[in-house]
């Protein structure tokens, strides 16, 4: 699945908007959804999460700035799949994840979200996340 170039403006307008935003209260407020939707997932991460904020944060970055490149980075996020199943990772953790995400856009974005936005952002995770899920089964 392509995302359109509707689309991939529509990602990238609304990553800009919370660039202006701390990237570890973005973080944080993702985490703390996370975690208090699926307290079981807590167990997964570190204590100390400000490493993970980071991580989180870096990688939005860089799939962002590379939106229009997905398909070349197939197999990198194929491989990320494949070593998060050594953290304890299941399929059906990225659901809940997509959740907590778009939740924490939307409360960060406010009147910036619109449906649009939102399954602009649904798209994306979708694509990831489905190959990731097919980097776990190799």
């Amino acid at each position: 699945m392509q995302l359109t170039t509707e689309q991939v403006r529509l990602i990238r307008e609304t990553w800009e908007i919370l660039r202006g935003v701390n990237p570890y209260l973005v973080a944080d407020v993702f985490y703390r959804r996370l975690f208090m939707e699926h307290p079981g997932l807590r167990r997964l991460f570190p204590d100390e999460m400000d490493q993970q904020y980071g991580k989180l944060m870096d990688m939005l970055n860089m799939l962002v700035e590379r939106l229009d490149q997905l398909d070349d980075l197939a197999d990198d996020i194929a491989d990320l799949g494949r070593r998060h199943v050594h953290y304890g990772v299941k399929p059906e953790y990225y659901n809940a994840v997509a959740r907590a995400l778009l939740w924490t856009l939307e409360q960060a974005l406010e009147d910036s979200w619109s449906r649009e936005a939102e399954q602009a952002w649904t798209d994306c995770y979708l694509q990831l996340a489905g190959q990731m899920q097919a980097g776990m089964s190799h």
